[in-house]
């Protein structure tokens, strides 16, 4: 006879637990962590972690103004640019390949394995910074 947990997922640690509060997962992987380990996850090339089954990942990736840092993507003009423009039209249009574009990468690297944070928009963040 199967108890009613007998689905549960088998986890070899608590952070992997997601019967568990975030917090917790949070403490308890944070808690397993070796210095050299924490300071490698700063990176946005951040390596695998094999003992505690964390993969490797990139998080180095922007979409002010195109699908940067994941291969070939359309580029549009920098943020002054397209301000510049004046035609909300024209850039809702750019927001909207821009936000194809990144699904479309998304499906890839999951297709591929591979694991990439979530693209961001923020206008204040980029490379090409004037003041």
């Amino acid at each position: 006879m199967n108890s009613c947990n007998s689905n549960k997922k088998k986890v070899a640690f608590q952070f992997q637990d997601e019967s568990l509060s975030t917090e917790a997962r949070v403490n308890d992987l944070v808690s397993r962590l070796t210095l050299k380990e924490k300071i490698s996850q700063l990176r946005y090339d951040a390596p695998a972690i094999e003992r505690l089954g964390i993969p490797e990942y990139n998080w180095w990736n922007e979409c002010l103004h195109g699908v940067a840092r994941a291969g070939e993507a359309t580029v549009f003009p920098q943020a002054i640019g397209m301000g510049a423009t004046w035609n909300p039209d024209l850039i809702f249009e750019m927001g909207t390949a821009v936000s194809d574009e990144a699904r479309a990468k998304h499906h890839q690297f999951v297709k591929e394995g591979k694991r990439r944070m979530g693209a961001r928009f923020n206008i204040l963040d980029t490379q090409h910074q004037y003041f």
